[in-house]
């Protein structure tokens, strides 16, 4: 931290381009003098009140010419974004005056800030914890309302407070087994066996909770990945264009027209799907269509929804029960399926999907549009099975939070089984140390070095 606020850093913090206006953020102690030295206005920047902005001109090094006019922010540490001195020069957009004004920032002193280097000096001057550090990173990025929504929820601190709930309830069970063992000559026992049993019964299901939600989150925060898979002329193509409203995929009476594996993604109830329109699965002596073929099932080992569209009009085949093992098969037993029976409006009266068993399915007609709605909610259900649509509870979309709180559970579970078993204390109290510093590295508390450079450069520069 100390290498890190010696330097004052610059960079641009929105997207190279054209655009009305472009921002260049600088922190660091020599935040004020810098700029001062490129800037000519009606006031000092020195002695510029915090929060406030100027009205002025970036001049070339001489003072002859204006290389723009502009406003510049003003705060002071420690009331600032990363903690220290910032600047942020709101000039004209464009690519040329942009760089021109950051390259005589440089000339004046401030280094080139790394990617995430503004987020990651927040987080060591401790305006942010790293949940929260992550959650600025995820807030960019987000695509769908439900993704947003959690980044704002983890941003605002919410899954830290709890997981620092969930350590303190850690903390004094392992404290009190701890001092227990100072008392151990006199035979002096401060809780009873079945009282930390209960205790850690309790977090541990605080644990678990958390842990399981990533199930549903990592759909908040990726998207779900929908397959649409079945034979040729089974409608996929046809209701892929009635989800995206448009015709991005050919439809033809032909059978095997898609060849190539069409990637498109729409928001449903403010959860982002991808959809994959996939070549028909048959049996064909076409290379191409072949290749097809491969790279449907290619893809349907990478999804999170099979959706297997089934032509009504014709009866369901024992060939079609084949074809549902070999996707079954190929796809493995992690991915949910769903059943999109097509062409109701010509069913064939002999058309059942009884020799499959209970299966999940919906009906509908890609040429009258009926039954969309309902597949639509299938599909949401699928995704978030447990969602509610008022629910403000915390769920993690982050898999490294997901694999701390996964060996955080393990070492509860161990020293619950050392306790169950007779051992003393101080055996269980390691177990729960390091469930504590498992719990810790979620909110940066016992994060290594390494895993906070990867967390932080995966960010963009100016972030």
């Amino acid at each position: 931290m100390d290498q890190l606020s010696q330097h004052t850093i610059a960079a641009i913090a929105t997207p190279i381009g054209i655009g009305g206006i472009s921002v260049i953020r600088i922190s660091g102690p020599n935040a004020f003098t810098i700029v001062n030295s490129v800037f000519k206005g009606s006031i000092n920047l020195i002695d510029a009140a915090s929060h406030t902005i100027h009205y002025g001109n970036i001049m070339d090094p001489d003072g002859s010419s204006i290389v723009d006019t502009v406003l510049v922010s003003i705060f002071h540490n420690p009331n600032s974004y990363t903690g220290e001195n910032i600047v942020e020069i709101s000039s004209h957009g464009g690519y040329f005056v942009s760089q021109k004004i950051l390259s005589l920032l440089h000339s004046a002193g401030a280094h080139s800030a790394k990617p995430g280097e503004f987020t990651q000096r927040a987080f060591l001057n401790g305006k942010l914890d790293l949940a929260q550090a992550e959650a600025v990173a995820d807030i960019i990025h987000s695509r769908s309302e439900k993704s947003h929504k959690a980044s704002v929820m983890q941003l605002s601190g919410r899954l830290s407070k709890y997981v620092n709930t969930i350590r303190d309830q850690l903390l004094n069970l392992c404290s009190l087994l701890e001092l227990e063992l100072d008392f151990s000559q006199e035979g002096i026992e401060l809780a009873t066996k079945e009282d930390v049993l209960k205790r850690l019964t309790s977090i541990e299901k605080e644990i678990k909770n958390l842990s399981d939600s990533y199930s549903s989150g990592k759909f908040v925060r990726e998207g779900v990945r929908v397959a649409l898979i079945g034979k040729p002329n089974a409608g996929k193509s046809s209701l892929l264009n009635i989800l995206l409203g448009e015709e991005r995929a050919i439809v033809s009476e032909i059978a095997g027209t898609t060849r190539d594996v069409i990637e498109e993604s729409i928001i449903l109830n403010g959860l982002e799907f991808v959809f994959f329109d996939t070549a028909g699965l048959r049996e064909s002596y076409d290379t191409i269509e072949q290749e097809g073929v491969r790279r449907t099932l290619l893809n349907l080992k990478q999804a999170n929804i099979a959706l297997f569209i089934i032509d009504s009009s014709h009866k369901f085949s024992q060939d079609d029960i084949l074809m549902l093992k070999q996707i079954t098969e190929s796809a493995g037993s992690q991915i949910p399926f769903l059943i999109c029976v097509n062409k109701t409006d010509i069913k064939n009266h002999a058309f059942s999907l009884s020799d499959l068993g209970i299966v999940r399915s919906v009906e509908i007609s890609c040429k009258l549009s009926l039954g969309i709605d309902k597949l639509k909610k299938e599909l949401v259900n699928l995704s978030l099975p447990n969602h509610d649509a008022n629910s403000s509870s915390i769920v993690i979309t982050n898999i490294r939070h997901k694999d701390a709180l996964t060996s955080s559970l393990n070492s509860l579970q161990k020293a619950k089984k050392t306790i169950s078993d007779g051992l003393g204390g101080d055996f269980a109290a390691v177990d729960l140390r390091d469930a504590l510093n498992y719990l810790g590295e979620i909110i940066g508390l016992t994060t290594p070095d390494d895993i906070l450079n990867h967390i932080f450069g995966k960010f963009c520069i100016g972030k």
